[in-house]
């Protein structure tokens, strides 16, 4: 089954553009004008991702994504004119997965969308007898993570690819699969991307326990965070 996209988008032609966008990528989506509707279309139908504006008619897209996150952890990626910084931040600490300013590339927002459900799918369908790393503490709605009870200054990439680590502790993940998980298009990275992202994480890491490496180099193979901290 073709992974489900509801758009929920007041212009009809940025909508079209979208669905046109995600159709030739292989996705089956659906559009709704206004807000009032969403939340029971969740309930009944499989839908994977919510592409949501702020600007809507009848509700506030944040005050609607309040009301998803209460119901689901469906990803959410907010489709908005509102370019401030305080913006993004509001959306992304209410439970937004991803931001994105119009005008947009709709190929960038695709490739957003994949790395959203790559990234999702995968921290949540792995091995559950795994427990996440207790040394670290993992706060989504506000994008932040603390190692032993100390806040880290991280990039986007850099918390994703932690939040990896933290939520499948001992698996050994390749450099193809991190970028593919962690970045929103992985055709425009390197391996060498990974490499220098896991370096500056290693050297926040130091700077709170000096003696402690936590990820772990498996040479041919890639990486992992220990298992025993």
């Amino acid at each position: 089954m073709k992974p489900l996209i509801l758009i929920v988008e007041d212009e009809p032609a940025i909508a079209d553009t979208i669905r046109y966008a995600l159709s030739t990528e292989g996705f089956d989506t659906s559009w709704q004008a206004n807000g009032g509707q969403v939340l029971s279309y969740i309930e009944n139908e499989p839908v994977s991702l919510v592409i949501l504006d702020v600007g809507l008619p009848d509700i506030n897209g944040m005050e609607l994504c309040k009301e998803i996150r209460k119901k689901t952890q469906i990803p959410v990626i907010f489709l908005t004119a509102r370019a401030e910084e305080i913006d993004k931040v509001v959306g992304l600490e209410i439970g937004a997965d991803d931001y994105m300013v119009k005008p947009f590339s709709p190929r960038e927002l695709t490739a957003r969308v994949k790395a959203v459900l790559r990234r999702t799918s995968a921290l949540s369908h792995g091995n559950d007898s795994i427990t996440p790393c207790p040394a670290f503490q993992i706060d989504d709605l506000k994008h932040k993570i603390t190692y032993f009870s100390s806040a880290l200054d991280l990039s986007k990439y850099e918390f994703h690819l932690l939040e990896i680590f933290i939520k499948r502790p001992g698996q050994i993940f390749s450099r193809d699969t991190l970028m593919d998980m962690a970045w929103d298009d992985p055709d425009m990275s390197m391996d060498r991307t990974v490499d220098a992202h896991i370096k500056n994480i290693r050297g926040k890491l130091k700077k709170i326990k000096p003696d402690i490496d936590p990820i772990q180099t498996h040479r041919g193979l890639g990486y992992s965070l220990k298992e025993d901290l």
